[in-house]
């Protein structure tokens, strides 16, 4: 019997990664695509440019279809995952018509406002990705939450005529919707010849790109919990309902179909924050890097490794971008001294995601009466050893990364090989293709200084704010 192969696309706001894998989780082959930087016309509006979303798979797809060695006809499935709470308004065919907005852009929050007459239809990303590939007009259920009339507890469009008034989203306006696991659509022959993948095969739907994530770590029972490094940064552990007037444990749709996924509150541009960092530093650096066969990230997290826990008492705020309903918040830099390198920056960037996140975990937990005793990173950030200790050590918790870091691409290729039969469940599917990598154990001396450091942290936009605001007034 021939080996066979799946496909996992993973889409996110910087890139889009595509992935072959084997049934049993192994990565053959992949490509990726950057997107471009986002327009910004006017405050609050983000933009993707073009058709960058369709454009970046294209490329990304053809890269990995090029390296790939295997026979074609033995891709059985193409999983899909692409950046949540984004929003396109498509014509009648399926094109775009108007720039597609990122989850950023503060017009995903608002009704739709029926401003542009060429505009048919209103969908997700993954919506507008799977009519490019499959000519359909569907798209995952599990990828529409806030801002769309859903019914979350049934796994559907609402019956209640008032939720699409209230979006400004007619019944008629939305795709027919299908569960994870569940086929889309085909390839085309015109997709194909964009993308390089091969025509005929199902594309399968997943999620939303959090959920997706969550299932590729095989993030699952009542004491584990994951953490997402990515553009926006935050924690997820499985939950059992749909809970109703939370405050810190957001439920989501999961990947599994019926189940939930619970969100702890995260960090806007959380990783992001760390590219911002390596591109200041300038070509220079870069170059040095790569003169000593390194990444500028594996060259700052080499001198992050010099520096002690706590940073000598630098400490970072990441507010590099304010929530909507707080548009004077900025990003902070407090306790510099002439002690302080790149280092201590890039290692006080480090320990505030790592410190901002335990609290939002702890919020979370709290408030489903949980305990962890397991943490999985994923992301890029979970390569860097130093990084991992930091979460480890922040958190008391054994932490672990796995295999395969593009948690999202596995999690499709999860769903794919579900859809195709490989695996009779999403437990069997999972048991097969996740595997533990590195385990990191909490340094003592660490965890004691981080508890002590905590509440500090904790308490520094309280003195900010006000000062935040004054500014905000002069400056924007």
């Amino acid at each position: 019997m021939s080996e066979k192969y799946i496909i996992g696309i993973d889409e996110g706001s910087q890139s889009a990664k595509v992935t072959i894998f084997d049934v049993k989780g192994n990565i053959v082959c992949e490509g990726r695509a950057p997107l471009r930087p986002y327009n910004l016309p006017k405050p609050g509006y983000v933009e993707h440019p073009d058709d960058d979303w369709w454009t970046a798979i294209c490329e990304g797809s053809k890269k990995c279809m090029a390296k790939f060695k295997g026979d074609v006809e033995d891709i059985i499935g193409i999983g899909l995952c692409t950046i949540r709470c984004c929003r396109t308004y498509l014509k009648e065919d399926g094109s775009l018509a108007q720039p597609a907005l990122s989850w950023m852009d503060i017009r995903v929050s608002q009704p739709y406002d029926f401003s542009n007459p060429d505009v048919r239809w209103i969908c997700a990303s993954s919506g507008y990705i799977t009519h490019r590939l499959t000519g359909e007009f569907k798209d995952t259920v599990a990828n529409y939450e806030y801002n769309w009339p859903i019914d979350v507890d049934n796994w559907k469009w609402s019956d209640n005529p008032a939720d699409y008034e209230a979006n400004g989203m007619p019944r008629e306006m939305l795709f027919n919707l299908v569960m994870p696991g569940e086929i889309l659509g085909y390839v085309t022959e015109k997709a194909a010849k964009a993308t390089g993948l091969p025509q005929g095969v199902p594309v399968v739907a997943t999620a939303n790109d959090k959920a997706v994530e969550g299932l590729g770590t095989g993030c699952m029972g009542d004491t584990t919990a994951c953490i997402s490094l990515g553009t926006y940064t935050t924690a997820m552990m499985e939950g059992k309902e749909n809970l109703k007037g939370t405050s810190y444990a957001w439920p989501k749709f999961s990947c599994v179909p019926n189940k939930y996924f619970y969100d702890s509150n995260g960090i806007r541009r959380g990783m992001w924050t760390i590219s911002w960092f390596r591109d200041i530093l300038g070509d220079s650096y870069i170059e040095m890097a790569k003169e000593r066969g390194m990444s500028a990230e594996e060259l700052l997290s080499e001198e992050a490794e010099k520096v002690p826990a706590g940073s000598d008492g630098l400490m970072t705020v990441l507010e590099w971008l304010a929530p909507v309903d707080a548009r004077y918040k900025k990003g902070i830099m407090i306790g510099f001294d002439g002690r302080h390198t790149r280092g201590h920056i890039y290692r006080s960037l480090l320990e505030a995601v790592a410190m901002t996140l335990k609290k939002h975990v702890d919020d979370m937990c709290s408030e489903i009466h949980v305990n962890l005793d397991t943490l999985i990173i994923t992301g890029g950030g979970s390569n860097s050893d130093l990084f991992m200790q930091v979460l480890a050590d922040v958190f008391n918790i054994k932490t672990v990364r796995n295999e395969v870091n593009g948690a999202a691409g596995l999690g499709s290729a999860i769903c794919a090989a579900v859809a195709a039969k490989v695996y009779n469940s999403f437990d069997e599917a999972v048991e097969n293709m996740v595997r533990i990598e590195d385990e990191f154990i909490p340094k003592p001396e660490n965890v004691a200084l981080y508890e002590k450091m905590l509440p500090i942290y904790s308490g520094i936009t309280e003195h900010t704010d006000e000062v935040l605001k004054k500014s905000y007034e002069l400056f924007n």
